[in-house]
């Protein structure tokens, strides 16, 4: 099997000789383990593989006038769901340059309200009560078994004919910004589904909004990432925990800010601070040569990821993941495959 043959860099070397002096052991001559190429390969790694997943697309959009058929997007000032997709999955496309890949293979109309895990479901007085003020029903979580049993779910997974499930719903629909079923499935941003065994593959529940934008999209795929790339990487040890290194900020690290997480660019002093004019040192540069580092730095601002914008934010984030040929530390250095499928994470 061919391997990664680049050199990791100095400053991942310089993590893990401080690694192992922690450990009290002999720094190692080399540094950072890099995985060796076969014979005859290390001039030529073999690209990064694109990576696809089928769609089963459910859009919620109840009736709210029987009798003229009326449904909830038409009388809502909120986003065409057409315009959300088409501009959600051009942003995937872009920043994964292309490796990431989804594709509807089905998309169901629901013209009803969700329903919730005690049986509760709005009408649609009662919904536009609660969008006037009124406190919305409790428990607020739909439930997600009924879903996968009425529209056969679990056993077009198993078949292969779907790989993941979107559910674009309205406000208070109950549902998470993503979550995985399947056997063995993990915390991603929600817990585990229970009762999906059944299906012998993972897969991820995406939960968007057609009162949101493109940017709450990308934010709910972001925190996806950040759950599937924790679990990916929660066996390494703390010098080659490359994920942890890549969601540094500086409120936590002075002085030594990389890429940051969803929530917190590289200079954010709080959740959600993405336009914050504060210059800060940060080597997110240095993640667009992965695993080739050369440990430059710069100091970067709002300005460099959209004055505070939601949306560029993101694509600004999701653009340095890495996606380059080979492996590192026993990782594809495609990380991208990964998060389109959820099955690639070791247990």
């Amino acid at each position: 099997m061919t391997r990664n043959s680049s050199n990791a860099g100095k400053y991942l070397n310089n993590l893990y000789q401080e690694f192992l002096r922690w450990l009290g052991r002999r720094p190692a001559m080399g540094g950072l383990p890099q995985e060796k190429p076969a014979p005859g390969s290390a001039s030529s790694l073999k690209p990064a593989q694109p990576v696809e997943s089928k769609v089963l697309l459910l859009v919620f959009d109840p009736f709210m006038d029987s009798l003229r058929r009326r449904k909830l997007s038409e009388t809502m000032p909120w986003h065409p769901v057409s315009d959300l997709l088409s501009g959600f999955m051009a942003d995937i496309t872009d920043t994964s340059t292309g490796l990431a890949r989804f594709k509807i293979v089905e998309r169901i109309e629901v013209n009803e309200f969700s329903v919730k895990i005690d049986g509760f479901h709005y009408d649609p007085d009662s919904y536009l009560e609660v969008l006037q003020g009124a406190e919305p029903h409790v428990p607020a979580m739909a439930d997600y078994q009924v879903i996968l049993s009425r529209y056969d779910i679990l056993q077009k997974v198993e078949k292969r004919l779907l790989d993941e499930v979107w559910l674009m719903a309205f406000p208070h629909a109950g549902f998470y910004e993503s979550r995985m079923a399947g056997r063995n499935a993990f915390w991603c941003n929600a817990p585990a589904l229970d009762s999906t065994p059944v299906s012998s593959r993972r897969f991820i529940l995406m939960g968007f909004s057609f009162e949101r934008g493109v940017g709450e999209m990308l934010e709910a795929f972001g925190h996806r990432c950040e759950s599937i790339l924790t679990k990916l990487h929660e066996q390494r040890p703390p010098a080659e925990n490359l994920y942890q290194l890549f969601a540094r900020y500086d409120v936590n690290f002075p002085g030594r800010a990389e890429v940051g997480t969803i929530h917190f660019a590289p200079n954010s002093q709080s959740d959600y601070d993405w336009g914050n004019p504060r210059l800060v040192v940060s080597r997110c540069d240095d993640w667009l040569r992965f695993p080739n580092f050369t440990g430059s730095t710069r100091q970067v601002s709002a300005v460099d990821w959209g004055g505070g914008d939601i949306r560029l934010h993101h694509r600004w984030w999701l653009n340095h993941l890495p996606r380059a040929p080979g492996q590192t530390v026993g990782i594809d250095n495609n990380w991208w495959s990964y998060l389109v499928d959820p099955d690639l994470v070791g247990t």
